[in-house]
């Protein structure tokens, strides 16, 4: 970002820290603090005395000057918690008013921004986590993805939007960035152009899949389409009832074609006035050293540069051993090109390895999931998020254990994807199996419980949400996790053949736990 931009953020951070001190003191509410401090990317936790501070990182790009970061300030400054996110951010917890403010100002030494974390503004600009390695790819698109980003944050100040505004970069082999559904989806096309879907999302409310707009948006172009996207929702959000402002209401207001007409009408309008276009980007090619030794490991994936490998690595719920960072910096610092990219699913993907760094990285992160089970994700949940309803992270420890405990083979129960409350942090609708917390009465009494559904696709193609509205208590969860898990394992099949061929048996044993 450039010196003057810089310089706001630096005064912004120092207004903050006057109102940090002054909500620590009781004196500001704790929704006009919210609206004030989820701009700048930080929440205050349910502990109001405790804060979390989302570390906004374009395209999930964890490199190793801000990986040195991450390392030192948890040592220095001795945090506890550390959350990766379905949207590639890292999310620091438990801080106190002191270290929010300062935490916000030495990250923009390794070019982390907080601004825009949260609040109504555009948030995280998320890439496939493997663009630039991954074998098959139409291209890569975090260039356009950090091009992007720089835009947003410039003129962030400048708009007042109903609510937030997701942008996502597909790279064309997997849509783990939702890129369906996404406020502003762009799927890489073979041809070096991007297909765009617009006002897709999730929620409580009308989940609703992206609109095709253009099929052959050229990169150059892409500052157009994202300001169009701006422009559009200013005009026609709704800035009265915050359940509804959000794109995906635009469908209901303006109709899919009215959506698209309104767009492209932008669009051209922004392009005759020019001075959004962006230059190519020119990228090196990856060159190091490698060998003909083979790594044959689940979690080693062949990148598209011969001899090279990634390593995924997925702590259980997303949440980072304090420890791992610098374990891992350690490891990197001497690796040519090795760096660390947040996956949608909240694991890391370690890039740029020969199979002799593979090997090192494998055995530093085997303390993590070991099943797809074990993949699952759940957000951070109300133990911690003033708006959770439910514990998301302590029943997924709880499931994780009584499945271990049971036995249940690997494939027999596919990631299930838990949300504490209704704002889909976990995207559960986009799950095989998902669960959204919330309550079930049993006689007469308010009990903790989740609303599960069946058979949610983030598939490239095939995206869908899941079916079924059916409340599981949150205490019979792990026994209806072990006995479907059971069943599909007795079958010989995996979870998604299972699923498919033995429905009803499925389904009777969901009953069971209604």
């Amino acid at each position: 970002m450039d010196k003057q931009w810089t310089s706001i953020f630096l005064e912004e951070i120092e207004d903050f820290k006057n109102t940090i001190n002054t909500f620590d003191k009781g004196e500001i509410e704790r929704k006009s603090y919210k609206g004030i401090s989820g701009g700048l990317g930080s929440y205050a936790q349910r502990d109001p005395s405790r804060h979390m501070l989302r570390l906004r990182l374009p395209g999930g790009r964890l490199t190793l000057e801000r990986l040195k970061f991450l390392a030192e300030i948890i040592e220095r400054e001795q945090i506890g918690r550390i959350k990766l996110t379905t949207c590639e951010t890292i999310q620091l917890h438990d801080l106190s008013v002191v270290q929010v403010p300062e935490i916000m100002e030495e990250a923009i030494g390794c070019e982390i921004y907080t601004k825009g974390g949260g609040g109504d503004n555009p948030r995280n600009v998320m890439a496939s986590p493997l663009s630039g390695v991954q074998a098959g790819e139409a291209f890569d698109v975090i260039p356009w993805a950090e091009a992007v980003t720089r835009y947003l944050l410039s003129i962030c100040r400048d708009i007042h939007m109903p609510r937030k505004l997701k942008i996502a970069f597909c790279n064309g082999v997997d849509d783990c960035v939702h890129s369906a559904f996404r406020d502003m989806g762009f799927l890489a096309q073979p041809d070096g152009t991007f297909a765009l879907r617009i006002a897709g999302g999730l929620g409580a409310v009308n989940p609703s899949m992206g609109v095709l707009v253009e099929e052959h948006v050229k990169p150059q172009d892409i500052l157009y389409y994202v300001q169009a996207m701006v422009d559009v929702f200013c005009a026609h959000g709704n800035y009265e009832n915050r359940a509804k402002a959000r794109t995906r209401f635009l469908q209901d207001t303006l109709g899919c074609d009215g959506l698209r007409e309104a767009f492209l009408k932008q669009v051209e309008s922004l392009r005759a006035a020019g001075d959004l276009e962006l230059s190519g980007f020119e990228k090196a090619e990856i060159t190091k050293q490698t060998d003909d030794n083979l790594i044959e490991h689940v979690r080693a994936i062949p990148q598209k540069q011969p001899g090279l490998y990634a390593v995924k690595y997925h702590p259980i719920g997303g949440l980072l051993p304090v420890e791992k960072p610098r374990q891992l910096y350690e490891l990197l610092k001497d690796m040519e090109g090795a760096e660390i990219r947040v996956a949608p699913d909240e694991s890391l993907y370690i890039i740029n390895l020969n199979s002799y760094e593979a090997k090192k990285i494998l055995a530093a992160t085997d303390d993590g999931a070991q099943t797809e089970f074990e993949h699952s994700v759940a957000c951070i949940g109300a133990a911690t998020c003033q708006q959770g309803v439910r514990d998301s992270q302590g029943v997924l420890r709880s499931i994780v254990k009584a499945v271990r405990e049971a036995g249940i083979s690997d494939g027999a129960l596919p990631k299930i994807c838990i949300s504490g409350c209704p704002s889909s942090c976990a995207a559960h609708q986009a799950g095989s199996i998902g669960f959204q917390g919330g309550v079930k009465k049993v006689d007469k009494a308010s009990c903790p419980a989740f609303k599960m559904t069946l058979g949610g696709s983030d598939r490239l193609g095939e995206a869908r949400f899941g079916d079924g509205s059916v409340t599981i208590l949150e205490q019979d969860m792990p026994a209806l996790m072990v006995e479907l898990g059971k069943a599909a394992q007795a079958s010989g099949q995996r979870w998604e053949q299972w699923s498919k061929s033995h429905a009803k048996e499925r389904d009777d044993i969901i009953t069971k736990y209604i």
